[in-house]
Order: C-alpha cells, then structure tokens, then sequence
C-alpha cells in the first residue's frame, strides 16, 4: 500500500515536470504577443494624431491668409479648437463628423472629435473645416473641464460676419466663442454650429 502511494506521488511530480515546458512556452508567447501589439497600437495612436495636427497647422494657416488680421486674432485668443476635415457620415441622411485638436499658445493640448446633424455638407459641399476661438478664459475653462460639450447647450458659438477686406480685430466681438467654418471656395456665413457635439478623444 505505501508503495502504490509513493509511485503516485512519483508519477503526479513526473507530469507536473512534463507540463513546464509546456506551461512556459505559452508565457513566453503570450509575452511576446502582448509586446508586438503594444507598440502597434502605441504607433497607430501617435501616426493619427500626426495627421490631425499636421492639417491642424494648415487650417490655421489657410485662416491667416483668408482672414485678414487672422494671425494677430489667433495670437489673442485664449484657445483654438481647431477640426481640419468634417465630412458626411452617410450618402443620403445628414450628419457629419471630423477630428481635431486644442491649442493652447500654439500646442496642441487635447484632441477632439465631433458630430452633428449637418451644417452646410447638404449644401453640396463634401468636407469643411471648423475653427472654434475661445476669447474668454472662463469659455475655455468650461469647456475643458467637460468630457463633451455641446453648441447651443452647454454654450453658445457665434459665426462672425464681416465685410470683405476688414480687418478681423476691428470688429467688436462681444461673443466667448467664435466659430469659423471653410468650405473648398472659402469662409461659410450662412450656417450655424449649434447642435454640434465636441467630444475629447484619447490618442
């Protein structure tokens, strides 16, 4: 009898030496698995958020050619939110979408996406950009502090109208929040963001 149980216990130490390796290959693939994904994902983040401020940088720029006085109005500003390309989410019902990122003095802080029902692409435009000023340090704050805020709820925005050639800094904004928005041939006047959800967005 002792020896029937000494040979089990001697066969119950073989098979758990013979399942060692086997236990300590599959952590080892797990491991290397867990570390070709990380970095994949880490790289898909960062090429993403490249793109957004590189067309960040050149709705920026499009703004201080096309608005006269734009670089001197974006220097007084206490933020910038800034979507480069909002595009219809669907062929025959309205709604766009887009991302975009917020400057602070020139760097990007957060980024954001958004999303509303339509304001302008059923006009026959198929991709704008939308730039969001905050004028008032108190606008930003709020809008900082929310994980999603939306136009016409949570705050106003005003679309600025002008007259062609005026200088920007000579009109008197008594708005928080300005909203510009460009279509393919120019500034847009005759729309409106309210409605539109702005949400922050980790990447």
């Amino acid at each position: 009898m002792k020896y029937l149980n000494h040979q089990k216990r001697i066969n119950k130490m073989s098979s758990f030496k013979k399942s060692l390796p086997l236990t300590f290959m599959l952590l080892v693939a797990f491991f290397m698995i867990t570390s070709l994904s990380i970095p994949k994902v880490a790289f898909a983040a960062s090429a993403e958020a490249d793109k957004i401020d590189k067309g960040v940088d050149a709705t920026l720029e499009r703004f201080r050619k096309v608005v006269k006085g734009g670089s001197v109005f974006l220097e007084k500003a206490e933020g910038v939110l800034v979507f480069p390309s909002v595009i219809k989410a669907g062929l025959v019902v309205g709604g766009e979408v887009g991302k975009g990122a917020l400057r602070i003095g020139g760097k990007t802080v957060a980024y954001y996406s958004t999303a509303a029902a339509s304001i302008g692409l059923q006009l026959g435009v198929q991709s704008k950009s939308v730039i969001l000023v905050f004028l008032e340090k108190e606008a930003l704050s709020d809008f900082r502090k929310r994980s999603g805020w939306k136009a016409g709820v949570d705050g106003s925005v005003a679309l600025v109208k002008w007259g062609a050639g005026k200088d920007i800094n000579t009109i008197d904004i008594k708005d928080h929040i300005v909203g510009f928005v460009f279509s393919n041939k120019g500034l847009m006047f005759n729309l409106t963001i309210e409605g539109s959800k702005f949400t922050k967005t980790d990447l």
